[in-house]
């Protein structure tokens, strides 16, 4: 009787334990963080953050410059679509768009060739000075690129390759390539060993180990990597209006320059221009957000 009753008690005190536990698991959300009312705060204010500029800039763009001086926070009093219509026109959008798609289509794919390719020797292997060559990236990283620019600008002119979308994507993965190497080397570094050495076990050679095994594996990296580097080189204007000159090659962010009149500026069409510019970046990562949030959580934890 005394053995069936203890029996009862600690069967009972097991499920209250797990019962606890399970409780404190539903508690807990990705990434241990509790649900209590300070943390649902702190991700509102954080989310307001985030989106209230967003919306601000998208209310502006519907209204014109005089309305923007008397109520540049209230709702527009007419929906009005001239000022899409002024800068799809003035900043030649349309053209600025499918060029900004060629320098970030043909700057990812370089980055994952060239970065990929030195990312996965740093970190699957044998290479001499392995420390030594990520130092050397990290100091790269670090210096500003502009102290390159009058040498490479006569460099550029002599190759032929100034006002050339192809000069101006080969700067970019240059520029890019250090750290997308780490980063991804970062990544790569995470894979077990074990995955390596069992393919090599079934005969499997080295190219075979690198696109059959640990591509599938890196993806998520390889998007995050390509996600990060396509939106820099998406907003970046400083080389792209030195190294661009014809008005049939100029990027997207360059477009904005077309809104100066003097020293005034149409602040209603150039709300309406980053409305149109941030609306495929949005579109993009909430696409690919499961990707990105995978590759930058992997990369962190697994480096």
């Amino acid at each position: 009787m005394t053995t069936a009753s203890s029996s009862i008690a600690g069967t009972t005190d097991g499920e209250r334990t797990h019962r606890k536990r399970e409780k404190k698991v539903d508690d807990m959300r990705p990434g241990g963080l509790k649900r209590t009312p300070i943390s649902f705060i702190v991700l509102v204010v954080l989310s307001l953050f985030a989106i209230l500029p967003v919306l601000v800039l998208a209310l502006n763009s519907f209204k014109s410059d005089s309305e923007l001086a008397t109520n540049p926070l209230g709702l527009p009093t007419s929906w009005d679509l001239s000022n899409f219509e002024q800068a799809w026109t003035m900043g030649g959008i349309g053209q600025g768009l499918a060029n900004s798609a060629i320098l970030v289509a043909g700057t990812v794919i370089g980055i994952w060739i060239v970065a990929g390719s030195a990312a996965y020797a740093l970190a699957r292997l044998y290479v001499p000075f392995k420390r030594t060559i990520s130092f050397y990236l990290l100091i790269v990283i670090s210096l500003p690129a502009q102290m390159f620019l009058v040498p490479l600008f006569f460099l550029w002119t002599k190759l032929g390759l100034y006002d050339n979308l192809l000069g101006l994507i080969l700067i970019y993965i240059a520029l890019n390539t250090p750290f997308a190497t780490l980063l991804m080397r970062t990544f790569l570094a995470g894979i077990p060993m074990e995955l390596d050495e069992a393919a090599r076990l079934d005969g499997a050679n080295e190219w075979q180990v690198a696109t059959k095994v640990m591509l599938p594996l890196a993806r998520p990296g390889f998007m995050t990597t390509g996600l990060v580097v396509g939106l820099a080189v998406y907003g970046e204007l400083f080389f792209a209006t030195i190294f661009l000159s014809s008005p049939n090659l100029l990027p997207l962010s360059t477009a904005f320059l077309a809104f100066q009149q003097g020293f005034t500026r149409l602040y209603g069409v150039t709300d309406a221009a980053g409305l149109i510019m941030i609306l495929p970046v949005i579109v993009l990562f909430l696409l690919m957000q499961r990707n990105f949030v995978t590759g930058l959580a992997a990369s962190g934890v697994k480096g």
